[in-house]
């Protein structure tokens, strides 16, 4: 038996607009402004709600960051004449019902790696959650799905009937791709892919910086067609998005200094990979984990950051647990690594990071991205990534912007 759904049934005119539901681990924010820019190419206004904000099209909504602001801004997108929601849909939600709630025509899903089991107990849990929006999506509508993931295997297998499916990513045995991501390579100035569209090729040159971000455009462009739109024109579009705030966001150049969300061993892989890739100084990262969340990860997050040749661990949003006890369970995974000293204080953290930079040094701050706040107890604490490192990069006149 079903739990109860505690989001309240949608209003009438909720059907006018096509809502597609992008769920995954990593990646679901730029995928989701990829996929909104793609959708543009109709001409009408269009809705996107991720934790970064709701925005119709470029303009920042002022609604509240809970159900009855999100049913407001999708009334906000149909008096503007929209006819397309881009929605950033979290395990947690569509645990608790949110695809039996809202009438999501497409789904799309970006990977799975580990995240939230702190929520869900098990990886198992977790895949069931997200899987919610493809088992509820009406006949007539679309899953769009990696195809080199298997968990994307996974979903196409319980997929209702009179769902159509259409697989992005790259090449794998005996699951060929619509959206085929060919080739990608990164610089600092951008991102530049070719795409496979059974037959014939579009080449994309993004403004995001990273290789990830080939594999949310191409995501993106799946979800584009399925809802109808030109790919041609899709493509276009998506290679004008900027990517979202504090995804691998670049705040200066002498020395490099980068802001990024990734706070998942994953996402803190590629995003060190692409650091790796672009750098001809020293790596250093400035991470830490957070609090109250999945313990787990933290020893294989440790163990990933020290492809940097030096990290500063600090806090990241420590909540109720201890900075110390949250930095040792990090350094338990970096076991005979010499380059990580410890520096509970972030706004310390990046500060050292800068001043003790050379020019061609590159900055990875990773874990909190967009985010205005640093959870210490019950208390939220104004701060900032991007504006503390533009801060110490003016008190020592370095190059930014």
């Amino acid at each position: 038996m079903l739990a109860p759904c505690p989001f309240p049934p949608p209003p009438a005119w909720a059907h006018d607009i096509t809502a597609i539901g992008v769920t995954g681990t990593n990646g679901k924010t730029t995928t989701c402004a990829f996929l909104a820019a793609a959708l543009r190419a109709s001409g009408a206004p269009v809705l996107r709600v991720t934790t970064v904000g709701s925005f119709l099209d470029d303009e920042r909504l002022d609604v509240e960051e809970d159900h009855e602001g999100f049913v407001r801004a999708l009334e906000l997108c149909r008096d503007a004449g929209g006819r397309h929601a881009v929605l950033e849909v979290t395990s947690e939600a569509l645990a608790v019902g949110f695809a039996r709630a809202w009438p999501l025509r497409i789904g799309v899903f970006t990977n799975l790696t580990r995240d939230h089991l702190d929520a869900h107990g098990s990886a198992e849990h977790y895949l069931a959650s997200k899987a919610q929006l493809f088992l509820h999506l009406p006949a007539g509508g679309a899953a769009v799905l990696p195809a080199h993931d298997p968990a994307g295997a996974l979903l196409e297998e319980i997929l209702p009937a009179g769902v159509t499916c259409l697989r992005w990513g790259r090449r794998a045995p005996e699951r060929a791709a619509d959206v085929e991501l060919i080739e990608s390579v990164a610089s600092w100035t951008g991102t530049r892919l070719r795409l496979g569209l059974r037959g014939r090729e579009i080449p994309v040159s993004l403004r995001a910086v990273g290789t990830v971000y080939a594999e949310n455009a191409a995501a993106a462009l799946a979800g584009a067609m399925a809802a109808g739109v030109d790919p041609d024109s899709a493509a276009a579009r998506i290679a004008r998005e900027p990517s979202p705030e504090g995804r691998f966001q670049i705040v200066a150049s002498k020395p490099w200094v980068v802001v990024d969300y990734a706070h998942t061993p994953d996402a803190l892989e590629q995003t060190l990979r692409t650091a790796r890739g672009l750098c001809a100084g020293r790596l250093t990262l400035v991470f830490g984990a957070g609090g109250d969340r999945d313990r787990g990860k933290r020893p294989q997050m440790g163990r990933i950051a020290t492809s940097a040749d030096r990290v500063i661990l600090t806090t990241d949003n420590p909540r109720n647990e201890e900075p110390s006890a949250i930095a040792a369970q990090v350094r338990a995974g970096m076991d005979g690594y010499g380059g990580v000293v410890e520096e509970p204080d972030r706004r310390e953290a990046i500060r050292r990071a800068i001043t003790e930079a050379t020019d061609a040094e590159v900055i990875v701050i990773a874990g909190k991205g967009h985010e205005r706040t640093q959870r210490v107890g019950a208390r939220s604490d104004p701060f900032s990534d991007v504006e503390e490192a533009e801060r110490v990069l003016r008190s020592v006149d370095r190059a930014y912007g």
